[in-house]
């Protein structure tokens, strides 16, 4: 009887661990707490910054757990996409993404984009970008003036910066409340994370 007492206390202990472990957070391995926090634009709100890339298979494989938290995002937590522009043709991603922001068309190709980038098809440059996007939809005359405009550069250039002020190499790179950095984990772990980091920056802003 004391053997069979004993399996069970065993048994239950290893249940324990993976329970204990998905909801405890690693500083290091989990995240990084940024040496010099950026201020947000979130106001009173707790930001959440993703950097990314629509070529970017690991930001593909990683949107749809976001599209799915953001439909239960917390109502004091704002969520924002920042196109990440290493080189030349991410740039051309990031040009795409604003302009169809500014023709209020984004929401409705975002995940178009992310599937054509990532099954073979070559949106490298501004031409066979907008050929895709007429296929979807957009008209190609006003996608070129916007992907041109002076609005479009601005946006790209912010986007530049704010990946350089929080040191960013590599997407998808999560950013919570300017001080918390959240990258290089599986899809379903980034957003356990992401959920514990927005409890912990709640609980250290001031009480209102």
């Amino acid at each position: 009887m004391k053997s069979i007492k004993q399996f069970f206390v065993a048994l239950l202990l290893l249940c324990a661990v993976p329970a204990f472990a998905a909801t405890s957070l690693a500083p290091g391995k989990d995240y990084t707490v940024l040496s010099s926090p950026q201020p947000v634009q979130s106001g009173n709100k707790i930001e959440v910054l993703e950097f990314f890339f629509y070529g970017c298979i690991h930001c593909y494989h990683l949107e749809p757990y976001i599209s799915t938290w953001k439909k239960k995002m917390p109502g004091d937590v704002t969520f924002t996409y920042v196109p990440a522009t290493f080189n030349p043709v991410w740039e051309v991603s990031a040009r795409t993404f604003y302009a169809l922001e500014t023709m209020k068309m984004r929401e409705q190709l975002h995940d178009p984009l992310f599937t054509a980038w990532n099954s073979g098809i070559e949106l490298m440059d501004q031409t066979s970008t907008a050929r895709f996007l007429a296929r979807n939809g957009v008209d190609s005359a006003k996608f070129n003036s916007a992907y041109n405009s002076f609005s479009v550069q601005s946006s790209v250039m912010r986007a530049k910066q704010l990946g350089q002020a929080y040191g960013l190499r590599g997407t998808p790179t999560l950013i919570v409340d300017g001080k918390y950095l959240i990258t290089g984990l599986q899809p379903g772990d980034t957003v356990r994370v992401l959920e514990a980091l927005i409890e912990k920056a709640r609980s250290e802003r001031p009480k209102k």
